[in-house]
Parts: C-alpha cells; structure tokens; sequence
C-alpha cells in the first residue's frame, strides 16, 4: 500500500512538473532576442557607436557654447558692453523761455588690471573641464558596455551548460527506461528519472529568459543587433586611477572653480567707465546753438555690499568642487580595493574549481560504471551527477568571471577598451 502511494505521488508531481515546464516553454519561444556574433566588429567600435548615442551628450554638446561664451568675453575690445544716454531738456513747462537742451553719452567701460588674463583662464580652464568630462562619461559608457557584454556571456554559458545538463539527462531517463522494461529496476526510479529531466528543463528555461534580458539590456545601451566575437581583455599594468578620466574630470572641476574665484576677485570691483559726451544748447529768447563735446571717467569705489557675495559665491564652488573630488577619490579607491580583491579570490576560485570538477567528473565516471553494473541506485547516481553538473558550471562560472573581473579591473584603473 505504501509503495502504492508513493507511486502515485511521483506521478503527480511528474505532471506538475510537466505542466509548468510546458507554460514556461511556451512563453520562452514567444519571447526571443537574438544576437549575430560579428567577428569584424571590434569592442572599440561598439564603445564608439554607444557612446554616440549616450543620452548625456546632448548636455556635453551644450558646453560647447558655454566653452565659447567665455573666449567671447575674454577677446571681446571691452570687458563690458557699452552704452549710449541720450537726454534732451527744455522749459516748456516752466518758464518757457525758449530755453533747450540735447546731450548725448557714450559710455565706455574700462578693462581692470588681469581681468582680461584672468578670463582667458577661465575660458581654458572650462574647455579643459569640458574636455575631461566628454573623457568621464567615455569611460562611464564602457563600464557600462562591459557590464552588459559579460552578462551575455555568462548567461550564454549557463545555457550551454543546461542544454549539455538536459541532454545528459534525458540520456539517463531512457537508460533507465530500457532497465525498466527489461525487469531490472522499479516504476518508482523512471519516476525520478522524469523529475530530473523535468526539473534542468525548467533550469534552462531559466537560463534562457536571463541571457534574453541580457542581450535585450546589450542592444538598448548600444542600439546594435551584434556583438564582437572577441571582447576578452588584458589586464592593465596600471595599479592606480591617478590617469583615470573620472579622476581627472574632479580635478579639473577644482582647477576651474579656481580660477573662476580669482577672477571674480577682479570682477568683484566694478569696471571703470570713460564718458564722452556731445552736448547742443540753445539760450533762453536765443535762436543761437552752441554745441560742445566733454568726457568723464567714472571710478566706483570698492564695498562689501558689492565685493562679498560675489567672493563668497565663487569660493563656494570651489568648496563644492573639493568635496565632489574627495568623493570621487573614496569611490575610486573603494572600487581599486574591491576589483584587486575581487580579481584576486577569482583566480584562487578557480584553481579550486578546477580540482573540483576533476574530482567530480571522476566520481561520476565510476558511479556510472557501478550502476550500470547494479552496484548504485537511481537516487545515488542523480546526486552525483547533480554534483558533477554543479562543479562543472562552477568551474566554467568562475573563467568567465576571472575575465569578467579583468574587465573590472581596467574600468577601476580608467583604461578604455
């Protein structure tokens, strides 16, 4: 009786599996995207084409006005724009003596002692950021871009891997199925022989809508329907991010803010201002004009009402700016010590993973043997070849993150693909 019932739960659970791994079936072959491996195409060329199309350079192509907004202002003839007062006067309204009055002034705004110097400065500081920061978001785009190539490939291992795990073990289900037949094993063994094949089926399954996230998350960043064939790197000999892009976009943000706060402690003081004027006017009761032309200078005194909030504006920046770097700096140096560490127990993983699935691929070998002979039973050979399986794609696992790891490592460092 009890056996009774045991076979009728592992038909049950049979069917379950057999009717979830058919819905998910039907789901995964709705829903493909596919990948053509192009073995022209080069990593740098799929960096290139994805960061052409990077939604941040629409605010990159907008500095180039600012850059050229500041060598306007610093080759410009005057520090300011000039200006013309046009005043007339007359007694229409009070005496009405026919007395009338025109002057017209020119004022022109006067260069202070390294303004001038001091924005062309700016204006080279601020190509030299932008410049930096077109660098930035370049190597911000090939984290990216490794990030998504390296989910491909592991994922597309973790397929591989299932398929081989599914074939194997269709094999043993019709071995099994045979040894049934001829008398040799119980109902109950083909029963878990089905489970498993049902159970790395859905494993697959599983594996093949990760590798379809994968390459679907590949072709938004880089707009392509193919990938390099070839996207291993080596290893940077670099072991600092002192020429990294991210860390010279923060300096370079420093130097600017800089320079700007030592020209705004020029600028903080008003320009002065040469006044020419041209002046017609006519006497009371005389029809007669005499016409002269003057000229002024207009020399603002310095305050704190003008000078401080200006200062304390610039030196704010420069305050910003030395936080955003020392921000970037721990980053940066967090990022090093993970990608040293991180490649590092990689490489000592996969040394260890390497005997793992010797071992295991020689256990296998011999419980095979021995349950062909009748030595082991259904369930003893189905753990050791989960075991098998499970040191296989740990080992597999472990190269492509050693590569991976690698790819970490430049991006920590700041090297470009």
């Amino acid at each position: 009786m009890n056996s009774y019932i045991q076979s009728c739960y592992l038909i049950i659970a049979s069917m379950l599996f057999c009717t979830s791994a058919v819905a998910e079936t039907l789901s995964a072959e709705a829903h493909v995207d596919e990948l053509t491996v192009n073995s022209a195409l080069k990593l740098q060329d799929v960096l290139e084409k994805t960061f052409a199309r990077n939604p941040n350079q629409a605010a990159l192509n907008a500095r180039a006005a600012i850059v050229n907004s500041k060598n306007i202002m610093a080759s410009a003839a005057l520090p300011q724009a000039p200006a013309m007062v046009v005043g007339h006067q007359n007694d229409s309204f009070a005496s009405n003596r026919g007395e009338r009055e025109w002057q017209a002034d020119l004022e022109l705004p006067i260069w202070l002692p390294n303004q001038r110097n001091n924005r062309y400065k700016v204006a080279d500081a601020t190509l030299a950021n932008a410049d930096a920061s077109r660098q930035s978001l370049k190597l911000s785009v090939a984290g990216m871009l490794r990030e998504a190539l390296w989910e491909v490939a592991y994922n597309e291992n973790s397929v591989l891997l299932a398929a081989n795990q599914v074939t194997l073990a269709q094999h043993v289900q019709q071995d099994i199925q045979k040894r049934f037949e001829a008398g040799e094993l119980a109902k109950s063994d083909v029963y878990l022989a089905q489970q498993e094949v049902l159970k790395v089926k859905k494993e697959k399954l599983r594996a093949n809508a990760e590798l379809m996230h994968a390459r679907y998350r590949y072709q938004l960043l880089t707009g392509l329907q193919e990938i390099p064939a070839v996207f291993e790197e080596q290893q940077a000999p670099i072991t600092d991010y002192a020429q990294s892009p991210i860390w010279l976009e923060a300096v370079s943000k420093v130097n600017l803010a800089e320079t700007e706060l030592r020209l705004a402690e020029v600028e903080s003081r008003e320009n002065p201002q040469v006044l020419l004027n041209m002046r017609r006017i006519q006497g009371g009761f005389d029809f007669t004009h005499n016409d002269s032309m003057g000229i002024k200078i207009r020399i603002p005194f310095g305050s704190d009402v003008r000078t401080a909030p200006i200062k304390a504006a610039a030196a704010s920046e420069v305050g910003n700016a030395m936080t955003n770097q020392e921000t970037i700096r721990m980053r940066l140096e967090q990022a090093m010590h993970e990608a040293e560490h991180n490649l590092e127990v990689s490489r000592a993983e996969l040394t260890l993973a390497q005997q793992q699935h010797t071992l295991a691929k020689q256990s296998l070998a011999l419980t095979q043997k021995a349950f062909t002979l009748g030595e082991a039973d259904v369930v003893h050979l189905l753990r050791v070849q989960a075991q098998a399986f499970e040191s296989e794609r740990a080992y597999s696992s472990r190269q492509i993150q050693m590569k991976w790891d690698i790819a970490r490592y430049n991006q920590a460092v700041g090297v470009l693909p």
